[in-house]
């Protein structure tokens, strides 16, 4: 290979990292946003003020602006995001602990989602087109990542079986509504008791309790 050839390589290769330089600053600062605004909307609600987030996050308004032109986009993707870690936890526990321990884990850490969610609640519950398809994502992202963990773990006779996914869904979600007012401890604690609740129930064979 020539001398220019080579050059022309090395240019190449400068020019292709430069694109994929610019695509991590880029996740790296819609990441630190999404992270910012939550932390804001649990305090402030939906209608904090925009700079207050670009503070958070360590970026200028611009920058904002340029992600997510509109603050229904920005809610629209901090819940997405949200349902995404959430659900992305199960597997993740499923291979580091045993059945009863991961599901345990996981319902606290669903628990600890529906505290930050509180924050959204106004805008999802705001009548706004925008939203509308955000309760079906939550289930289609939530209920197959709880089921799965529910499931090993009545096989492993460390839950009841006579519970669905749907259901204890809904129930953690009642229950840390109310129990958040008195503060994420006292809300962690009353899902322990529901976690308590599912493993005395259990059957050692997987089947439903009489």
């Amino acid at each position: 290979m020539s001398t220019e050839a080579a050059g022309q390589g090395d240019d190449a290769v400068h020019e292709d990292a430069k694109p994929r330089r610019v695509r991590a600053d880029a996740q790296r600062n819609t990441d630190a946003l999404l992270e910012a605004a939550l932390a804001v909307f649990a305090v402030s609600g939906v209608d904090a003020p925009v700079r207050e987030i670009a503070e958070k996050a360590g970026v200028g308004i611009g920058t904002v602006y340029r992600h997510f032109p509109q603050r229904s986009d920005l809610v629209v993707a901090v819940f997405r995001h949200e349902v995404d870690a959430c659900a992305d936890a199960a597997p993740a526990l499923a291979s580091a602990y045993g059945p009863g321990e991961a599901l345990a884990r996981w319902m606290r850490r669903y628990a600890a989602f529906i505290g930050t969610k509180r924050g959204l609640a106004t805008a999802l519950h705001s009548g706004n087109p925008v939203f509308e398809t955000l309760p079906a994502y939550f289930q289609q992202r939530l209920e197959p990542a709880l089921r799965g963990l529910l499931e090993a773990a009545a096989a492993a006779g460390q839950a009841r079986s006579d519970v669905s996914a749907e259901d204890l869904l809904g129930a953690v979600a009642s229950l840390c509504m109310h129990a958040y007012r008195q503060g994420p401890e006292h809300a962690r604690r009353m899902v322990d008791l529901l976690v308590d609740g599912l493993r005395h129930g259990a059957s050692p064979s997987g089947t439903a309790p009489g």
